[in-house]
């Protein structure tokens, strides 16, 4: 199988399957496709060719069948790799996994907008800024805590659902955006976040990024800020 990303640093819809993959066992080999949104730029044909959606992540099989979107990738995923652990065994466990990445999947704009996924960046005091300005924010980042701590007290961690799996792939990229900002979190936030980092997928996921070093404007709001 073959996983089309974009940048390392910035894209966090990329960041989901790969390091689900990664940390599952799951062989593919990764295609990286710089960032240029601009009209006909050799990045939009090359996503056009194989995603009638024009976006990444793509995930295309053994025989070359496209499947996008991060939710569709991890059941696909769980689908053609039942022992990989993509989602819990148990089946509630599976339940609330799901859920709680649909809710990451759809929701939590004001995080995504004022927080843009940066890895390599460290913009503390943009963090801060924007904290105390917008209530929206704040309300994101409380019912993040909150479904971690809840999937963290039923299932006993170290991760959401007991090994990583989709969910915490799903909610890597908002590790990132925390700690890059230097938002306010509670200890158990903390120590998930952690451990999340520490996992040999998602640092492998970081280095990467850091290495990369290929800064794009129009992904890099607060550049300067810095």
């Amino acid at each position: 199988m073959r996983l089309v990303i974009g940048n390392k640093n910035y894209s966090s819809w990329s960041m989901r399957p790969w390091v689900l993959m990664r940390a599952c066992g799951i062989a593919f080999t990764e295609e990286k496709l710089r960032f240029d949104f601009s009209p006909d730029s050799p990045f939009r044909r090359a996503v056009a060719a194989v995603s009638p959606a024009g976006k990444v992540p793509v995930l295309l099989l053994d025989d070359g069948f496209a499947v996008w979107d991060t939710l569709a990738i991890a059941e696909t995923l769980a689908d053609r790799f039942p022992q990989a652990g993509v989602w819990p065994g148990d089946a509630n466990q599976r339940a609330r996994a799901r859920s709680v990445s649909a809710e990451m999947h759809s929701g939590f704009s004001a995080l995504r907008s004022h927080y843009p996924m940066n890895i390599e960046a460290s913009l503390p005091e943009v963090g801060a800024r924007v904290w105390a300005e917008q209530a929206a924010v704040r309300a994101d980042v409380a019912r993040i805590e909150a479904i971690w701590a809840d999937a963290l007290a039923m299932s006993g961690g170290p991760f959401l659902f007991g090994e990583f799996g989709a969910a915490d792939a799903f909610y890597a990229p908002v590790v990132m955006r925390l700690r890059s900002y230097g938002l306010p979190v509670g200890e158990t936030t903390r120590a998930y976040m952690d451990r999340v980092v520490a996992h040999p997928a998602v640092a492998a996921w970081i280095a990467d990024a850091v290495a990369e070093q290929d800064f794009i404007a129009e992904d890099e709001p607060y550049r300067q800020h810095r």
